[in-house]
């Protein structure tokens, strides 16, 4: 990519020099203008608005620093390198703390400017990269919400929320719920008669019409409750208007969908309710006057079994949390029929729904990971896929098996934290016990408050991963200082004794010839490549 460059610099042969034989294509940048001083230079700036501003520091009427001030203000995110004189140090120094990016000293090379020049544009690749991640992010989050909203209206419309719950829920969400009067309506379509396969773009079709229909309409609230079932919940200031809107509506979709697709619809108006908290029971009455064939078969919900269904939609996200931190992937079987089949039954029903459900799910295990210290990205390359993911997955083995990659990952990465972590800690025990075995009151209680481990933990972990024990840890490093003391000194027994960090000699002598056969005394007089 080519970003623009522009130069004030008032000695005019300079910025000829500079402006003239750099190589600006070369170096990836497009010269955008020039001018002799900060006052000149604004305007111009403003109006080139370059990516990158070359400017000396000490120059007439407004200089390098007070332009600096200024466009840190205007376009914080223009790079800024500094022309300065070696006698100008203290400006320079001055210019850093407004942020520049370089400064450079006069005077200036065309290779020191090109060097310069490529670090600059790679800073600029870099925030470029950060900026479309930020923005991918805000479209997630934009994505999020959409999602979180219909998880609001679903649960909603099926008693899962109280009127003060569903009032502060739909306030965070910027749903403006507050009316004297609701009304829910469900359409279900299908394309032709039950036998034909389904088509996604004729499905597509009808939600496009409907939410054309009342897209704009701030008192009509449009969620899925599956891959064939739209429900709207309209509000308004007098019941008996709700009732005429609800019909109206009716025939409005009816003759629409007919019209222009090959979908046949039917729907069910539900009764005028006029709290927030019977918004479910306009619900169960829409599902009561839907057509009979539409209906047939259906079980209309009560209070208690709508509350469930919305229960349903919540993933358990303290069981997921303890799994990933205590599971094993044997156990994933059986932590799946217990916390995630239903739910993954009922998201099966509704990509929206799968797709919120799973979303959550994907950033507790990526939460977790990065809690771990790990880059998310590589330890779940999943979640760089998750749509194709979701879009893939039809039946509810496909939905386990996903769901068992996904954890199988965390967990291996966390059992791999878990060896490192435990190696980390016993290389500093080590390093403790290397640097203290001379002191005859060490012990395994002094290491293990060391490392913030409980003393019988550490002497578990500490064999673990070494192979011996705390005590034959210690007793060999003192005793290899022992060897080396008697070997290398004219040191008595004694004193090898006290500087291996045994304060009684009788005792040292005991243990030094339980490791190595012989006695202080015997081992000193041994030929250098004699049995140690």
């Amino acid at each position: 990519m080519t970003y623009k460059v522009f130069l004030v610099e008032d000695e005019i042969v300079a910025r000829e020099g500079i402006r003239d034989n750099v190589d600006w294509q070369s170096a990836g940048f497009e010269f955008c203008g020039e001018a002799p001083d900060g006052e000149m230079a604004l305007p111009l700036i403003e109006a080139a608005r370059p990516d990158v501003l070359i400017t000396d520091i000490k120059m007439p009427f407004m200089d390098g620093l007070q332009l600096c001030k200024i466009l840190r203000e205007r376009m914080p995110g223009v790079k800024i390198i500094i022309l300065s004189g070696h006698d100008e140090f203290h400006y320079a120094q001055e210019a850093v703390k407004l942020g520049v990016t370089e400064y450079l000293l006069k005077p200036l090379g065309v290779q020191d400017l090109h060097h310069v020049l490529g670090k600059v544009a790679a800073q600029l690749d870099q925030d470029r990269l950060e900026q479309e991640k930020l923005n991918r992010l805000k479209n997630q989050v934009e994505d999020d919400l959409a999602l979180r909203q219909e998880k609001f209206l679903l649960k909603l419309v099926m008693g899962g929320l109280s009127s003060s719950e569903a009032i502060q829920e739909s306030q965070r969400l910027g749903l403006d719920l507050i009316a004297k009067g609701y009304l829910v309506v469900v359409v279900e379509f299908e394309l032709g008669g039950r036998a034909e396969p389904f088509n996604y773009s004729e499905h597509e079709q009808v939600e496009q019409i409907i939410s054309r229909l009342v897209g704009n309409n701030p008192d009509v609230f449009l969620t899925k409750a599956g891959l064939d079932e739209l429900i709207l919940i309209i509000k308004g200031d007098s019941l008996e208007h709700l009732e005429q809107e609800g019909c109206f509506l009716k025939e409005l979709i009816g003759a629409e969908v007919e019209n222009k697709t090959r979908c046949s619809v039917r729907i069910g108006v539900g009764s005028p309710q006029d709290r927030i908290g019977q918004i479910h029971q306009s619900f169960t009455a829409a599902l009561t006057n839907l057509p009979q064939a539409m209906a047939q078969g259906a079980k209309l919900p009560d209070a208690n079994g709508e509350a469930d269904k919305a229960g349903l939609l919540n993933l358990d996200k303290s069981a997921l949390e303890n799994f990933l931190r205590y599971g094993v992937k044997e156990e994933f079987d059986h932590f799946f029929e217990a916390y995630i089949r239903l739910l993954g039954e009922a998201a099966l029903q509704s990509y929206l729904v799968k797709n919120y459900i799973f979303v959550d799910l994907f950033l507790i295990v990526a939460k977790f990971a990065h809690q771990l210290g790990g880059n998310v990205d590589q330890v779940i390359p999943e979640i760089n896929n998750v749509e194709t993911l979701l879009l893939n997955i039809k039946t509810l083995d496909q939905l386990r098996e996903a769901v068992r990659q996904v954890f199988a990952s965390a967990l291996t990465f966390r059992d791999s934290q878990a060896h490192h972590q435990r190696a980390a800690l016993v290389h500093q025990a080590k390093a403790y016990i290397d640097s203290h075995y001379a002191d005859p009151d060490l012990s395994l209680n002094e290491v293990a408050a060391q490392v913030n481990l409980s003393p019988s933990h550490f002497s578990t972990v500490f064999s673990h991963e070494t192979g011996e024990t705390f005590k034959e840890y210690l007793t060999r490093i003192r005793i290899d200082r022992a060897k080396e003391l008697l070997r290398t000194t004219a040191l008595k027994s004694f004193e090898v004794a006290y500087q291996s960090g045994y304060n009684d000699p009788h005792y040292f002598s005991h243990i030094f010839r339980k490791n190595t056969g012989f006695s202080p005394q015997q081992f000193r007089v041994q030929p250098q490549n004699g049995k140690k």
